[in-house]
């Protein structure tokens, strides 16, 4: 499928169409495909970036209002399972997303089609750029769509969110600030390792590696509430 036959195809499974196609081709491009076509292309890093915090607020918003007896550290946990990188590859499949993302040649031969750093990273740049081109009440329905209806805080931890558990140890003492800090970044763009490191007030707690900076992050907190003591 060429790259207009992608882009066409994608709007009719979203249902949504843009006014500006640039932004949709941006967040169909990966980096990998950017990095061959450096010149014309931008890769989806920044679209995804934005896209996180859209995703969030969007969630956030549905759960709080939909949600009106659970207390604020179930409702954490909850959007924490709506918005992990498994849930979005999960959505990313209803569309078929991974068919229509532009990768490099490496990452191509390599199924990066069906990797789920790739595909969740470029549902939430596909989400920013729905947002840019048309604004909140186009990226909050879109969103939702996916949004199971009969999710409930008991079953909706579909894995195990390290970083939300340091974070509510963490969050007892408010004087306390832990941060993620990428301290690595290795490899091709078709097999790229990150190393995350969490600090605690500017010390070293936890560092793990993944193949995408999300699971990195989980990797490293993980390792924080172990070194702490905590079963995990």
């Amino acid at each position: 499928m060429d790259e207009q036959a992608s882009m066409e195809s994608i709007q009719q499974k979203i249902g949504y169409r843009f006014k500006n196609t640039a932004l949709l081709y941006e967040a169909l491009s990966h980096s990998s495909f950017a990095n061959e076509n450096k010149k014309t292309r931008k890769s989806n890093e920044r679209l995804e970036f934005l896209g996180d915090s859209v995703l969030s607020i969007i969630v956030s918003d549905y759960i709080f209002k939909h949600f009106t007896h659970i207390p604020e550290g179930e409702l954490t946990k909850l959007r924490a399972s709506l918005v992990c990188e498994t849930s979005l590859y999960d959505f990313s499949k209803k569309i078929s997303l991974g068919e229509h993302i532009f990768l490099g040649k490496g990452e191509e031969m390599t199924g990066g089609r069906e990797r789920p750093s790739i595909v969740s990273d470029a549902f939430e740049a596909l989400i920013a750029a729905i947002y840019l081109d048309g604004g909140m009440e186009a990226a909050a329905p879109y969103v939702l769509s996916f949004i199971p209806q009969d999710i409930t805080p008991k079953g909706s931890a579909v894995f195990h969110d390290y970083k939300t558990g340091l974070q509510e140890i963490i969050q007892k003492n408010p004087e306390e600030k832990i941060v993620y800090f990428l301290k690595d970044e290795s490899g091709p763009d078709h097999d790229k390792h990150f190393t995350v490191q969490v600090l605690l007030n500017n010390n070293v707690i936890g560092e793990g590696t993944g193949r995408s900076k999300k699971t990195a992050e989980q990797a490293a907190a993980k390792e924080a509430l172990q070194l702490m003591g905590i079963e995990v």
